[in-house]
């Protein structure tokens, strides 16, 4: 994610309208980026009336919105929609098929986090007043989406003003191999440790030697647990404000058995959640 040019909002004719229009038109003025909002059902004036209502009680945009309308499903709506309006950043609140409800969490924010073609946010809590980004939180796990993911929370940072950057190393306890049982065995375990956090320091190090990271206050933490839980349990428990992810590998019969990290911070958003492609 080098930039965002054009971020996708759903239109949800519900009590979360207002906030997640608000929400968008922030970021796409932050980032001097098009709005398209997508509406998942059919166009009255009523809702045309409704939504320019909203738009002309927000902050002005420095693009003009352009406002889709389809009928059909939202999954699939919204991500034909990414692919036709090449879209960068698609944020996700809460979207009306008609009379119904369909809130991005569990299986559907899954789906479409699989599945879309560009970067996704999640928004637990949008907000009408602007809620200052005041601590981001970023994976840094071995990977190779990780140095591109981690360059995108700098990106982020860098339009929301946010001067701390905690980029937290989730390392397998599986990598330790040492069974504690006495006192020779803590100690052995606890060197691995110390080993297995200066190898990812070093790694993470040599990624932010490539970046600019002036004017930022930034972290290495290291924690051992299991992958997606832990990273999701660290940013809920230091609060941050927005939690930065590697997107998740292509769907396969293993990733159906076997959940992927992502799932772990799905099944529950600690805070608001960008899946980075």
């Amino acid at each position: 994610m080098k930039s965002i040019k054009k971020i996708l909002v759903g239109i949800a004719f519900s009590p979360n309208l207002k906030p997640n229009i608000f929400e968008a038109i922030r970021l796409a003025n932050m980032f001097g980026a098009q709005l398209v909002g997508v509406h998942v059902g059919e166009k009255t004036s009523k809702k045309e009336k409704q939504l320019l209502q909203l738009i002309s009680e927000a902050p002005s945009l420095n693009f003009p919105i352009k406002t889709v309308w389809k009928k059909g499903k939202p999954i699939d709506i919204i991500l034909s929609t990414c692919l036709e309006e090449t879209i960068d950043l698609l944020i996700l609140g809460a979207i009306q098929q008609e009379n119904i409800y369909k809130y991005y969490v569990g299986s559907v924010a899954r789906e479409l986090t699989r599945k879309a073609s560009c970067s996704v946010l999640l928004l637990i809590k949008p907000s009408i007043d602007r809620v200052k980004c005041n601590h981001i939180v970023v994976n840094g796990l071995k990977d190779k989406k990780t140095n591109e993911t981690i360059k995108a929370s700098f990106l982020i940072s860098e339009a929301l003003a946010c001067k701390r950057i905690t980029i937290v190393e989730e390392i397998s306890q599986k990598e330790i191999e040492v069974k504690v049982s006495d006192d020779y065995s803590l100690r052995k375990a606890t060197i691995k440790k110390e080993k297995l956090k200066r190898r990812e320091d070093s790694r993470v190090h040599k990624i932010l030697e490539t970046i600019n990271t002036e004017g930022i206050s930034v972290k290495i933490q290291s924690i051992f647990g299991k992958r997606g839980y832990s990273i999701g349990h660290y940013a809920k428990v230091k609060r941050a404000d927005l939690l930065v992810m590697n997107a998740p590998t292509k769907t396969t019969i293993l990733d159906r058995i076997f959940p992927h990290d992502i799932e772990y911070i799905l099944s529950e958003l600690p805070t608001d959640v960008l899946i980075v492609k």
